[in-house]
Formats: C-alpha cells, structure tokens, sequence
C-alpha cells in the first residue's frame, strides 16, 4: 500500500510497442507486470479554515450532495492514443468500448472507464506491464470500415487511501488524480446512456415537449460533479436544461424558421428566406430517408442557390463519360423517386469540393444537437418560464433523479467499489439579520424605533415609496431619442412616459427638470454616432440621454460604445414596451440607475452598523 499523498512513477524508458490482435490466444509480454515505484509528488496544501459562523440563527439545509464511500484501493490509470487523432468524443467511446470488447486477452473481465480523450483507468493493472502496446480497431460503416490504432500505455497507480486520508484531516495533501479518477468513474455510464454537453447530461423529452419555435426545444437534463468535502467526497447533481434542434424533417423545420404554414409546390424561397434558412441549418447533422433502413448522416456545409430542377453536378456514367445531370433526374433515375418540391434548394453536404446534394424532402434532423446559436429575446423568456423552479420542487426532482439513476447498481461503480449515499446531506446554515439602509432626509422615529427614512429589509426585499435617495442628483438638461418606429411608440405615448418619469424621479428626490432639450425619433445603429456628436456639440451639460429601443437590437451596443467610450454621455435604455405600459416599478428602477450614473447615492448601510473597515483607513 502506497503511503500517504504517494503514487506510483511511470517509467523513464520506453520499449519497442508490442502489437496485438484479437486472434492471438495468449498474450505474452516482453516483460513481466510493471511493478510501481514510489515517489514524492507535489500536491496542493489545504489552508486552514477559520472558526464556524456564530451570528444570526441556525438553519436546518438539504444540499444537493450525496456522499460517496470509497474503498481502500488502487486504481490504474494509462494513456491512451487513438489515431487518426482528433476525433470527436462520442467516436473515441465508440472506439474505446468496441476494443474492450474485441481484445478480451488484454482486458478479460476488466472494466475500464474512459475519460472520452486521453486516459482510463482500471481496478487491475493490465497484463502488458510498462509496454507500449498498439491494437487495431475496426468501426463497421455504411461505406467503407473506418481503422484506428490504438496505443496504451501505463501512466500511474493512484491510491485511493491517500484520498480518504486526506479527507478524514489525517494529511494536509489532495491528491487531485485520484478525484479526477473517482470523477471519470462517475461520468463513464451517463456519458454512454445520455448525451453529454459538458459536464451535462440530456436525453430527449418524454412525451410532449417544450417549443421554444425556430426549431428549438428545451430538454432537461442533470449536471453533476465530484466534490471533496472536510470529511467524505461528494456528488453533486443537480437538474438543469438547454436548447436542442427538434428531430424534424428538414421541411418542418424550414417552414418552422421561415414562419411557412402552408408550402406552396411551385413558389420557390425568396434571396431573404434562402439566407436565413441558410444561416439557420449550416453546420447541423441530417440523415437521409431514401435509402431505406440505413440512415446515413451528414453534416450540412451550405445551401444551394439553385432549385433542384435546376442544381446540376458532374455525374459519372458506367463508360467513364461525364454528364451534367440535375439533382431531379439523378433521384427520379437512380432512386425511382419523383420530387414533390423541385422548386426547393439542395442541402450541400459533406465536403466542399465533392458535389453531394441532396433534396431538402428527404433529409432529417439528426436526434440530440445542441443548439449553439443564441436565443431570441421570446425563446430566452420562454426558456425561463419553463426551467424556473422553486427550491422543494428542485429538491424533488434531484432526487427522483438520485433513484431513477440506481447508481450502485451502475456496473461501473460497483466495479470500483464505490457506493452513494441516496440521501442528500444534511448541513447547518445560518440566517444572518439584514442592515440597516439609511435614505435621504427626514429625522423622525416610527413606531418600530428607528428613523423613517430606514429600511429593513424583509424577505430580502424593502419599499421604497414614500422615501427618496440618500444623495438625489437634479437633472437640468436632458434629450429623448427613440429607436422604435412611430407607429409601434406614438408621440403621445413618448409624452406621457417623461411625464410619469418625472413625477416619479421627483417623487424619489432625483428631479427630472424641464421637457428634454431634444426628442426625436432615429431608425438604425448608424445614426447613433452622427445623433450624439450633434448633442454633445449643441447643449452644453447634457446630463442624460433616454433611448427607447424596439426590443433586441444592435442600436443598444452602438449606443453603449459611442455613449460610453467616445464622447462620455450617459445613457440609459428603455424598451419600447415599457414606454407603451409604463408601470410604476419600472420607472423606479430607472430612476434607481440613473442616480447611480449621474454620481448619486441611493442608500447607505445605517453608520451605527457599519464595520470599521468602511469608517478607518486600512
């Protein structure tokens, strides 16, 4: 057994690799099973913690943690080389677990878990010792079988002990190889049952989904970790979800995008729709349906110009001739199949240079991808709505997630010998008692014994009607610029917004004074620059600048960069929406950012209260 925050070294010297394959019937290596020997390694020391949290009152907590018991063992970790290099996780799994399989002389009943790039690990060393060893594995293909060589070789013996000594306060030392050991063991199953997104796990909806439109969906999924604690390792699972593409057929998900209900059989796609289909489909995995059972997939590279009546490519013919053919006749020829949409682009796919297109009607999404674009401003809001939960119902579903997994019954798991606990921990927390907030004026005590003009904050959250900032900043001159057109924010509308901005501010000791110096309307991120040099040129001591913006739009990142970072005027944005429905509690959240940016203060921690770190030099 090693001792305490020791592991086993590599060796220096490499041997000539030793070639395997799956018929040999005893495996002889040139040299016997490596015996480990035993080094110092550097490890990061724990600092100590300070005392335990005395103020406030005492909580009872469920943390998303489940202990994991880990048995006093080693565990053998080897490198491992899969060429051609650079392939995709999910087809190195696919390569490590068909070489599991085939080469049982080396791997008998061991099982192995593999961290999808360059290491695994086993209970037992394998029985090649320190030699490199190189294996040949075939993935049958619809085409042509693909080979890789595989080269392994043993990198360290990790002990298990040194963990637990670590953890029970006995040693000073974390031995991270062993938690990135525990954490490969933990990830391998899920990794092959589920679809991996980071440390994210996914699978796809049971029964009826959630459309978020545009061809999006929301699959929910959990995320889970190792943790080392002060006494045991944890797990730490917890739900989250994300935006996959719908497994559609690539016309569903074409009128989807292009807002399509009925398609027309002979009204071909606009340049604008053929544009936005394009960026929308680039880059995504489809499968094709005309080839029976076999669904072979293919990764989109672009969207043809052409129909395809008219997409032509270089077709072969059995005398060695060339021929233009069209990607109709091609189809009604070769697969018997007459196009209902002829007057649809191709899908060009595969790659660049090689003229494989294929018709839009006979091509599917491919299932669990991701969607990487970023959401609209809709499908961000009904994203939220979906995924927001409250604390018990979270709790509820962690752990019917905790027993839907049966974790010790994972074979994986139990081939290391751990076990999890299906409980979440039980901790201790405290509720600390909420400051004091002064704001401005007034001296008078209320009836609970302290000066009106404080708050105490209930729930975290306080009301601030009736009170008015700390240091309120009067606004002389100030402009309106509205980016939304005139007819989605009428000029009555503009004019009833300032009116209830400026009772508001005033209200808060914040006074807006005056109608703006300047209220027009705009249209486009180009005329943001022009618009603020003739301000800034033209009223001296403008103090503000309001902007109305008609929802998501590159106006506002304009507006901050030549606000911010050119001329130096202050601005703060509104959405046309909001200037429509000016409620109450958006109005004061704009006066609460604009005392701030003008230099005001809103509130202050009550001076009795305040640490002495606020009030003496350090």
């Amino acid at each position: 057994m090693n001792p305490v925050g020791l592991r086993s070294t590599p060796p220096v010297k490499t041997s000539a690799p030793v070639i395997l394959s799956e018929a040999m019937g005893v495996l002889q290596p040139q040299t016997s099973a490596l015996v480990p020997q035993l080094v110092d390694v550097p490890v990061f020391n724990i600092p100590s913690r300070p005392n335990l949290g005395q103020k406030g009152r005492s909580i009872a907590l469920h943390a998303n943690y489940f202990q994991i018991s880990i048995p006093q063992m080693f565990v053998y970790n080897y490198n491992i080389n899969i060429q051609p290099d650079n392939c995709p996780q999910m087809v190195n799994r696919e390569v490590f677990q068909t070489m599991v399989a085939a080469y049982k002389k080396v791997f008998g009943s061991i099982r192995p878990v593999f961290d999808g790039q360059k290491n695994f690990y086993t209970k037992d060393p394998l029985p090649f010792g320190k030699d490199l060893v190189e294996l040949e594995v075939i993935l049958p293909s619809a085409g042509k079988d693909r080979v890789f060589r595989v080269f392994i070789k043993w990198l360290a013996q990790i002990s298990l002990v040194a963990l637990e000594e670590s953890l029970g306060g006995r040693a000073k030392q974390i031995p991270y190889d062993a938690i990135s050991a525990l954490d490969v063991i933990m990830r391998y199953f899920p990794s092959m049952t589920y679809i991996p997104v980071g440390k994210s796990y996914f699978s796809p909806p049971e029964g009826e989904c959630h459309s978020l439109g545009g061809g999006r969906e929301v699959w929910q999924g959990f995320h889970q970790s190792i943790r080392p604690s002060h006494w045991k390792m944890m797990l730490n699972i917890d739900v989250t979800a994300t935006a996959f593409y719908k497994p559609q057929s690539v016309l569903e998900f074409m009128c989807e995008i292009l807002n399509i209900r009925t398609l027309d059989k002979k009204k071909p796609l606009s340049n604008a729709q053929l544009v936005k289909f394009t960026k929308e489909i680039k880059d995504l995995k489809i499968e094709v349906t005309h080839h029976g059972k076999h669904r072979r997939k293919y990764r989109v590279i672009n969207v043809t110009r052409k129909p395809a009546q008219f997409q032509s490519f270089p077709l072969q013919l059995e005398n060695g001739q060339t021929v233009d053919c069209t990607v109709t006749e091609y189809f009604l020829d070769k697969y018997k199949i007459k196009l209902n949409y002829p007057h649809l682009p191709c899908l060009h796919v595969g790659k660049e240079l090689r003229h494989t297109y294929l018709p839009i009607e006979v091509c599917n999404l491919s299932v669990g991808q991701r969607c990487f674009k970023k959401l609209t401003d809709t499908q961000t809001s009904s994203m939220i709505k979906e995924t927001s939960r409250i604390a018990t119902d979270r709790e509820q579903e962690i752990n019917f997630l905790i027993n839907q997994a049966n974790l010790n019954n994972d074979s994986y798991v139990k081939e290391f010998g751990l076990t999890i606990s299906n409980s979440m921990m039980e901790v201790s927390g405290r509720v600390l008692p909420p400051p004091k907030l002064q704001y401005g004026g007034g001296t008078s005590l209320n009836q609970e014994g302290f000066n009106s003009k404080q708050v105490l904050p209930k729930q975290g959250v306080w009301d601030m009607r009736g009170k008015q900032f700390f240091t309120g900043v009067e606004i002389h001159i100030w402009a309106l610029a509205c980016f939304a057109p005139q007819k989605t924010v009428h000029e009555n509308e503009l004019k009833y917004f300032t009116t209830q901005l400026q009772k508001i501010s005033r209200d808060a000791g914040m006074p807006i004074i005056g109608q703006p110096c300047f209220s027009k309307y705009a249209t486009g991120s180009d005329q943001v620059e022009p618009m603020f040099n003739y301000l800034k040129s033209t009223f001296t001591g403008l103090q503000l600048l309001v902007i109305v913006l008609p929802g998501k739009t590159p106006v506002y990142a304009e507006v901050k960069r030549v606000g911010d970072t050119v001329l130096g005027i202050t601005t703060q944005c509104i959405q046309a929406k909001n200037v429509n429905k000016p409620s109450l509690q958006t109005l004061s959240n704009l006066c609460l950012k604009i005392n701030v940016k003008l230099g005001g203060i809103n509130s202050i921690l009550v001076p009795s209260i305040r640490p002495k770190v606020f009030n003496e030099p350090l």
